[in-house]
C-alpha cells in the first residue's frame, strides 16, 4: 500500500506548484507609444503630475480609442505600439496596421486628416506657435532604474499632396529630444506615466504630422502619429530642439524644411 499513498502526495504536491504558479504575479515586456499628444496639468508649477488625476487630455494621436484605462493598449484592442521595420531611416512612419515589425494599431491618415479623429476617437489638437504642448506615454516597464533614460524624439513636418512625410523628411525636423523616464512614481512599472514638453516652434499655419519616436534598443524604434493644426505663426522653418524635464538644457536644431 505504500505505492497509493507515494502516487497521491505526489499528485498532491504537483497541484499545489501548479496553483503557486499560477497565483504568482508576472511582469508583462512590453512596449510603449504616445497616449496624449496635448496634456494639461490641472495646477501649473510644482512637480508635474502626468496621471489621470494630474490633468487630463484635449488631443490624442491618431484614431486612439478613448474610455480605456491608462497603459492597457497592448495585446487585446488591438496592440497600440508600432514597431518600425528594415532600415529605421527610411520605414514607414506611422502605422498601417499591415507593415512593421510589430503592426500596432491603424495610424492611416484621415482624408481630411481631421477625419481620424473624434467620435470613438480621442479630438485633434489645435495649437499656436510658441504654446507649449505636453505628450505623455506609459512607461511599459523601461523607466526602472536599470534602463537606460533614452530620448524620445518629436519630430514635426508638414503633410504635403495629402500624404505623410517620409521618415527621412520628419529626422530633418526634430524639433525636440525628452527623457524617456521622466515619471511619475508608481507601484505598477508597466503602467507608470510618463511626458515630456516643449514649445511649439515657428512654422506657418496648417496641418502638420508630429510623430513620437523612441529607440529601446539599438535599431529598435516605436512610433506614434499625430495631426495637429498650428492656428498661425511666421513663415520661419527652424526650431530649437527642446530638452523639457529631467535635462532642461537647449541647443540648436538642424533647420527643418517642413
Amino acid at each position: 500500500m505504500i505505492f497509493p499513498t507515494t502516487y497521491t502526495t505526489i499528485l498532491a504536491t504537483t497541484a499545489l506548484a501548479l496553483l503557486s504558479l499560477s497565483s504568482t504575479p508576472t511582469v508583462v515586456e512590453a512596449h510603449s507609444w504616445a497616449d496624449c499628444i496635448n496634456w494639461k496639468f490641472n495646477k501649473s508649477g510644482g512637480k508635474q503630475d502626468w496621471t489621470d488625476k494630474g490633468g487630463k487630455c484635449v488631443g490624442y494621436a491618431r484614431r486612439f480609442p478613448t474610455g480605456k484605462a491608462f497603459g492597457s493598449l497592448d495585446d487585446a484592442d488591438p496592440s497600440r505600439h508600432y514597431q518600425q521595420a528594415g532600415n529605421p531611416n527610411t520605414a514607414l512612419p506611422c502605422s498601417d496596421h499591415k507593415h512593421g515589425k510589430d503592426v500596432g494599431s491603424d495610424e492611416t491618415r484621415g482624408n481630411p486628416p481631421s477625419k481620424a479623429y473624434g467620435g470613438k476617437f480621442g479630438q485633434m489638437t489645435v495649437t499656436t506657435v510658441g504654446d507649449t504642448l505636453c505628450v505623455r506615454w506609459p512607461a511599459k516597464n523601461h523607466a526602472e532604474s536599470n534602463e537606460d533614460d533614452t530620448k524620445v524624439q518629436i519630430n514635426l513636418s508638414k503633410n504635403k499632396d495629402g500624404a505623410d512625410p517620409t521618415q527621412q523628411v520628419l529626422l530633418k525636423n526634430t524639433i525636440a529630444l525628452l527623457p524617456y523616464k521622466n515619471c511619475n512614481k508608481g507601484s505598477n512599472s508597466d503602467r507608470r506615466a510618463c511626458g515630456g514638453c516643449f514649445k511649439v516652434p515657428v512654422r506657418a499655419q496648417g496641418t502638420y504630422l508630429l510623430q513620437w519616436r523612441w529607440m529601446l534598443n539599438k535599431g529598435e524604434w516605436y512610433t506614434s502619429c499625430a495631426d495637429i493644426q498650428i492656428g498661425g505663426g511666421g513663415q520661419g522653418n527652424s526650431g530649437s530642439v527642446s530638452k523639457i524635464g529631467k535635462n532642461k538644457k537647449g541647443k540648436k536644431g538642424k533647420k527643418g524644411k517642413n
